[in-house]
């Protein structure tokens, strides 16, 4: 029994008034029957049909009801239309073949919701509910409901057909796995090992956007573990895998890759607004560079000297690779930059400087690099874990108290541009800037000057560099 929305209801009713038949089917069926248990959060008022009406009568069918339209999609069969809140796509029955070499399909139009459903990508999406008979039928001809009971991820066709067809079915398996937790059938693992080269088919913006959806899901590490497992990784974070080579200083886990998980899941568990992209990435993405930069010291230690820098460029490189946002390439970049800054705090040792420079070099992302830095813990020694944590403490405790007494967050020179102009009696230019350079410099060194004490060592840096 499902609770089929209103708006669901009143298109079925029109289309069933034009001697067509109408199903609600995929994500939204299976989405329906997940509803309660905490496993979906797709809302209402995103829904996806299917039909045996053509483009042309589906557009005649929703004129006058819908409050808006949209066909950017008709030549592959689908109407877009929003009624009231809800956005709704309808397409017609679909018996699409591919040809093997990108993912577009040659789009042939089905007769029959069954033709239509084995196309699809997995058996969770392949079901269905008729909307317009004298009652509701439920269409599940390959087993979708026992399989999102049982929790397992399989494909109505044969996984080998089904991703050679669109081999963006193997991300979207794994992202599968990171938003429901459900695990894949071995057939499907076994087709995604063996092709996942295929994924080299797939535009970069098309895998990111996938990428993305799985590491927001509630499973991120289940998600990376199988594109790991199954080779998929190569083709979308290389960096990622290769962590697998290498074992972290502290012998504490069997290789950087698995501190990296451990680090992705606590950094989740800090999260106060709702999934962080640019933390998850941040956190999963922090020890990048450390197989660029292992060495064997003379005393058998491994180290990885200058692995944040190392690991910041790569950062960069991928996440551009993968056409992330400019922004966040900036952010997520910076947070790998600085996750290492704090251990060189000891047990408090660093001046009122030092704390300056930590605050502002990691501005906005200051809350984030706090979660990362304390996610980044990991050791099993509990008196050390404690220790760490403590000293992290003290250091929050001392940016609060700086803030409290200079404005921490909105550090400036005591002297703007103007008033060095005014007191060098300088036309504005790159005099000026060297200027403001110096006096921030002293502001981050030694607090608060005053303009007084500025101008005077404004005064004194002047008289050596403009003589």
């Amino acid at each position: 029994m499902l609770d089929i929305p209103a708006v669901a209801e009143e298109l079925g009713a029109r289309f069933a008034a034009r001697g067509h038949r109408l199903y609600l089917v995929g994500g939204s069926v299976r989405d329906a029957l997940l509803r309660g248990s905490g496993a979906a959060d797709r809302p209402w008022s995103d829904l996806d049909f299917t039909t045996d009406a053509r483009p042309e009568a589906i557009l005649g069918i929703v004129r006058g009801w819908a409050d808006a339209v949209w066909d950017t999609g008709i030549a592959f069969g689908t109407v877009g239309l929003r009624r009231g809140d809800a956005t709704l796509e309808v397409t017609t029955f679909r018996a699409d073949t591919y040809d093997g070499a990108s993912r577009n399909p040659e789009v042939r139009f089905g007769d029959d919701i069954t033709g239509d459903l084995v196309r699809r990508d997995f058996t969770v999406n392949a079901m269905a509910v008729e909307l317009t008979g004298e009652r509701r039928t439920f269409v599940d001809p390959h087993g979708g409901l026992a399989a999102l009971a049982q929790g397992v991820l399989d494909t109505p066709d044969a996984p080998e057909r089904s991703f050679a067809d669109d081999p963006l079915r193997m991300l979207r398996a794994a992202r599968f796995v990171s938003q429901l937790g459900f695990t894949p059938a071995e057939r499907v693992t076994a087709a995604m090992t063996a092709m996942a080269g295929e994924l080299a088919r797939i535009t970069a913006e098309r895998v990111q956007a996938e990428f993305s959806k799985l590491i927001l899901g509630a499973h991120p590490r289940r998600g990376l573990e199988l594109l790991c497992d199954t080779g998929l990784a190569q083709y979308v974070v290389p960096e990622v895998p290769a962590m697998q080579l290498e074992t972290d200083e502290h012998m504490q886990h069997k290789d950087v890759y698995t501190h990296s998980l451990v680090v992705l899941e606590q950094a989740i568990d800090r999260e106060t607004d709702g999934p962080d992209l640019t933390l998850r990435l941040a956190a999963l993405l922090h020890d990048i560079g450390k197989p660029a930069t292992r060495r064997k010291e003379p005393d058998g230690r491994v180290s990885f000297h200058h692995h944040e820098v190392v690991g910041a460029k790569m950062t960069r490189k991928r996440l551009r690779a993968l056409k992330y946002p400019k922004a966040l390439i900036d952010d997520v970049s910076q947070l790998v930059y600085l996750h290492l800054r704090f251990h060189g705090y000891g047990k408090g040792e660093w001046t009122d400087s030092a704390v300056r420079r930590y605050v502002t070099d990691a501005g906005p992302l200051l809350d984030r690099l706090h979660a990362l830095v304390r996610s980044d813990c990991t050791t099993r020694n509990r008196r050390r874990a404690a220790a760490l944590q403590r000293n992290y403490d003290g250091l929050e405790q001392r940016i609060t108290d700086l803030r409290e007494q200079e404005e921490l967050d909105a550090i400036r020179p005591d002297l703007d541009g103007n008033q060095i102009m005014e007191l060098l009696g300088i036309p504005a230019g790159p005099m000026v800037g060297r200027a403001y350079k110096h006096l921030l410099a002293l502001r981050m060194e030694h607090g608060p000057l005053g303009a007084e004490r500025a101008g005077a060592e404004l005064r004194a840096w002047a008289a050596e560099h403009l003589s």
